[in-house]
């Protein structure tokens, strides 16, 4: 067989059914962890809700409404309360649902592009290696919330560069993961065919190595997405993300803080909504980290 024909036929570690097989088991592995298949139909209701956030909401989020101000749950036509201005509160967790979750996947994307790139190029170019961990070392001296509120008082406060921020912190623990995935991969012997039948780096880096080091990368998006959601909702609450009137969790928690006696569930309801989908999402990483274990069959 030529070289040629053997690039084309894309030489794997596994082949196709193993792969079907690893998929199929990982899922079955998945759903019989009762805590992730709870976080999976949190995390739906979530999508839901954003999504269908004109068509469930009661209210205008923004429309005030000063003689229904500071109304209890349960109350006629507001089932959550309304707030200090005579929002309905039902309606403002519904749109805040659509910004935690567009703030927290742009954060996540944006840090993978970002963590994903450096941790190929450390791990696979030594001699660039050490200049790129040096360099996320540098970034890991600041503590996290700290760095993205030194990038939101340079860029400004808004939700997208909040986004920014997020995913900015979240670039050195990605690309530590992807680099000690790559230095694993690219010792096998398929990657060391690849290079002698003349294939590119940067075919063997997307066809090759950044597929066998996906299991990694699904489990920190998963639970980034829990730490990307919690700080725009702590941005926010501090003044550095959402401004008022957006209807975002953490400013909704701040503006009820003044009014923890009186009106309770302005502050409870949104940290519930917080606490719900943040507890989600840790329980699906966690579920995913065991059902993509190679050892785990070995572990039961």
């Amino acid at each position: 067989m030529s070289a040629e024909a053997v690039l084309n036929e894309e030489i794997q570690p596994e082949t196709k059914s193993k792969k079907e097989k690893f998929l199929v088991t990982t899922f079955k592995r998945l759903i019989k962890n009762k805590l992730a298949v709870i976080g999976l139909v949190i995390i739906a209701l979530q999508l839901i809700l954003a999504i269908a956030a004109p068509v469930i909401a009661t209210h205008d989020p923004l429309k005030q409404a000063l003689a229904d101000s500071e109304l209890p749950a349960f109350s006629e036509g507001h089932w959550l309360g309304t707030d200090n201005y005579g929002r309905d509160i039902w309606s403002r967790i519904v749109y805040g649902a659509r910004i935690s979750l567009s703030v927290g996947l742009l954060a996540v994307t944006l840090g993978l592009l970002g963590g994903v790139t450096l941790g190929l190029i450390s791990g696979y170019y030594r001699r660039l290696d050490g200049i790129i961990m040096r360099l996320v070392d540098l970034l890991f001296a600041f503590p996290g919330i700290l760095l993205a509120m030194l990038i939101i008082a340079i860029l400004g406060t808004s939700l997208v560069n909040v986004a920014i921020a997020i995913s900015i912190w979240s670039i050195p623990s990605c690309a530590r993961i992807v680099r000690g995935s790559v230095l694993t991969v690219k010792k096998q012997e398929y990657i060391q065919a690849m290079r002698s039948l003349g294939a590119s780096d940067f075919r063997i880096h997307v066809k090759h190595i950044l597929p066998n080091c996906m299991a990694p990368i699904i489990v920190f998006a998963t639970m980034r997405m829990a730490t990307a959601i919690l700080s725009t909702s702590a941005l926010s609450f501090l003044g550095l993300g959402a401004q008022p009137p957006t209807p975002e969790w953490g400013a909704m928690i701040a503006q009820g803080q003044n009014f923890m006696w009186t009106s309770p569930h302005m502050t409870i309801v949104p940290g519930i909504a917080i606490m719900l989908i943040v507890f989600a999402f840790n329980v699906v990483g966690d579920g995913l980290r065991d059902a993509l274990d190679p050892n785990m069959d070995l572990n039961q």
